[in-house]
């Protein structure tokens, strides 16, 4: 047997940051169930849309704790790195981002590579004028 162990996996769970955590989603939960006996209450003194409210705050509290322990979950196992990620389908005349030395259009034939840098000047055009048009948005509403 040697001396040292390997620190437990639930260690993480009495950080101060996680203990914080702890303490949000019980204080939040006892305040929702708070909320459904308050409309429980109502609803039975008379107000009919406090049913609804009734059923709800329980089903928050609910759904409150399934995401606490869905986060425990996924902090307990990380997303396996799978190697590299997925190649992704560019549109025409996009280049790879970090392609050392590479430019749109490298190896095509002239023409191929000519159609493609107008179709990107077209495009980069199209933007340029969205941009233009998106700036001004909103100062009729007194926002900027």
């Amino acid at each position: 047997m040697s001396g040292t162990q390997e620190p437990s996996r639930w260690r993480f769970l009495i950080t101060p940051r996680w203990l914080g955590w702890h303490v949000l989603v019980i204080v939040c939960v006892l305040g929702m169930l708070a909320l459904g006996d308050w409309q429980l209450r109502r609803a039975e003194a008379g107000n009919a849309l406090s049913w609804a409210y009734t059923f709800e705050w329980p089903f928050f509290a609910i759904f409150a704790v399934v995401f606490w322990v869905k986060t425990i979950k996924d902090e307990l196992s990380p997303a396996a790195d799978g190697g590299p990620p997925p190649e992704i389908a560019l549109p025409a005349g996009a280049g790879q981002a970090g392609g050392a030395g590479q430019q749109a259009g490298a190896g095509e034939p002239d023409g191929e590579a000519d159609e493609q840098d107008e179709e990107l000047a077209a495009y980069n055009a199209y933007l340029a004028r969205l941009t233009k048009e998106v700036k001004g948005h909103g100062r009729w509403h007194g926002l900027r």
